[in-house]
């Protein structure tokens, strides 16, 4: 058995389908871990999500934490987010089985762990060990599985810019400050706080702008941290950190890494970039 952790698909499935070929996945014996962004600016959520739920109908086969544009689907499907310019999200918002994917992605983790690495879409603040984060993530995840979620979306969408951390924040400014980590970070100001628009490489950032995982001594160093969200970054291995956001939806490449020896797979993009 292999556990292979894949980068963000965003609606790419011509490009998965020959990623999942080179690995030879195969569901009773591989697992995957998927850093999140399923959906959105490439040409076949639909059919991304369809295959991540049926996938999922088998317990242990995929592991899949949220990013922000799996977010956004969910508060467009709430009626809590507009379409933005790049969406391509239509077909799935308008999908005969819509109502039973957006459940099954509404009761996704923002953090998976097991003893060696953890699973986020973007990243973590530095202050927190792993256990910190699952916890932080917990508050998050029981708003969208309960009832109350189409609420508790359209709340985070009118809360403005997000907070800096802190543990004594509460209502929506604490949510905002917990997503903000989970599913944006890319780059931390020297005050903790993450930079809200840079999307750039590392070297381009804003003066006193440092990726989040170069943070001295960071409380989450216990584990290796899989993520996505930058692609700008590219495929970025080191001790503690595993970046596998490698541009797929931007004409480049879809990556695999198997965690067990960290051999990394990839495959050119079949998909136009938006």
């Amino acid at each position: 058995m292999a556990l292979y952790a894949i980068g963000d698909i965003q609606g790419c499935m011509a490009s998965l389908d020959r990623l999942l070929a080179l690995i030879d996945f195969r569901a009773g014996r591989d697992q995957l871990w998927l850093v999140g962004d399923l959906v959105n600016r490439g040409p076949r959520s639909l059919d991304v999500l369809r295959w991540a739920r049926e996938l999922a109908l088998e317990p242990g086969v995929v592991t899949c934490v949220l990013g922000n544009h799996d977010l956004h689907f969910l508060a467009r499907a709430a009626g809590a987010a507009s379409a933005k310019k790049r969406d391509t999200l239509d077909e799935a918002l308008a999908a005969p089985d819509r109502d039973r994917l957006v459940d099954w992605l509404r009761t996704q983790p923002l953090v998976h762990h097991d003893e060696r690495f953890a699973l986020v879409h973007a990243g973590l603040h530095p202050r927190w060990t792993i256990a910190d984060a699952r916890a932080r993530a917990g508050e998050i995840e029981r708003e969208l599985r309960g009832p109350s979620w189409r609420a508790f979306l359209h709340a985070l969408g009118t809360g403005g810019a997000s907070p800096r951390w802190d543990a004594k924040l509460g209502g929506g400014d604490r949510w905002r400050a917990i997503l903000a980590y989970l599913v944006r970070a890319r780059t931390l100001r020297a005050d903790g706080r993450i930079e809200p628009d840079f999307d750039g490489p590392p070297a381009q950032a804003p003066a006193g702008a440092t990726p989040w995982f170069a943070a001295p001594a960071p409380a989450w160093a216990t584990h290796t941290v899989v993520f996505g969200h930058w692609a700008a970054l590219g495929l970025d291995l080191g001790p503690h950190h595993m970046g596998l956001d490698t541009g797929c939806v931007w004409g480049r490449t879809l990556t695999a890494i198997r965690l067990d020896d960290r051999m990394v797979f990839q495959v050119k993009a079949v998909e136009q970039a938006p």
